[in-house]
């Protein structure tokens, strides 16, 4: 378990207690757009919940703040690499827009622009960029822009074309991973990113914050425990009704798939990562990944 200290704003946990503050939110929103004008009009929600029906999937998405311009910004902090991360900032573009339109409103043009930006520690995309921006253009001819007021944007940190961003934004990357508080030259002591490491150095002081961060690790410790356990017994008890060493193993593999998926799905983590968390070898990780 890292401390709150060794937390990096790659921690889910760190990342909502810094941007429920607007003014760090605002900060993390200009460096990253290059955006100087832009003000954010409400306070930043954390864990916004968006369900277009009680019987449908809900999500939760990790910030979600509006501007003085209407425009409505969702940042993500994506740690783990998932091979659905794609379409899943589209299931979000769907119910964030449905969210947005009054019941009984006939007029699409008042639905609020949106930016959808995952912050991610590796290159989703594999081209070497810092910053993937995408919106929808037409393919016959390129540079006409749909114009439909969505933009999705994907942030590696990892980053290697340092000419086409600003040193503030590398400067923001390396923070974020690292916790890094060099000095920079080119960044002005007031700058944004002086405000997003304030915040940091206030939450990480908290008593408060530090009892939550407690509460929060125990609560998902007992997830996974009762997970773990849950599979072991429902695993040997179908093994001995199968009454055979075959069925003990199905059994208990059966369970651990479920264990995998209730994990994840209660703690937003990869299938690497509830894997790990219920001690399962690393060998077997193949295995299990073809039984989700």
């Amino acid at each position: 378990m890292k401390t709150l200290q060794e937390l990096t704003l790659l921690d889910k946990f760190l990342f909502d207690e810094v941007v429920e503050d607007s003014e760090a939110y605002e900060a993390l929103l200009r460096i990253i757009l290059g955006d100087e004008e832009l003000n954010l009009l409400s306070e930043a929600q954390t864990e916004k919940e968006f369900r277009t029906a009680p019987w449908l999937r809900s999500i939760r998405v990790d910030v979600f703040a509006m501007d003085d311009k209407s425009n409505i910004y969702n940042t993500e902090m994506q740690k783990g690499k998932r091979d659905d991360l794609v379409k899943r900032t589209r299931y979000y573009q769907a119910l964030i827009d449905s969210s947005l339109l009054a019941p009984g409103e006939v007029d699409f043009n008042s639905i609020n622009n949106t930016t959808i930006i995952m912050i991610m520690p590796f290159d989703l995309f594999g081209l070497g960029k810092y910053v993937y921006t995408f919106e929808s253009v037409c393919m016959e001819h390129p540079k006409l822009k749909l114009e439909d007021g969505a933009k999705r944007i994907f942030i590696n940190t990892h980053g290697t074309n340092v000419s086409e961003v600003s040193p503030e934004f590398i400067a923001l990357m390396k923070f974020i991973e690292y916790n890094e508080d060099e000095e920079n030259n080119n960044i002005m002591a007031s700058s944004n990113l002086e405000k997003i490491k304030a915040r940091v150095a206030r939450v990480k002081a908290s008593e408060e914050v530090g009892v939550k961060y407690m509460q929060k690790w125990e609560e998902e410790a007992l997830i996974r425990h009762e997970a773990l356990e849950q599979g072991r017994e429902e695993g040997r008890e179908e093994g001995r009704e199968e009454g055979r060493e075959q069925g003990r193993e199905e059994g208990r593999e059966e369970k651990l798939v479920e264990c995998i998926k209730s994990l994840m799905s209660k703690l937003g983590i990869t299938a690497e990562e509830a894997m790990s968390n219920l001690g399962i070898a690393s060998a077997n990780y193949d295995k299990y990944l073809k039984m989700l």
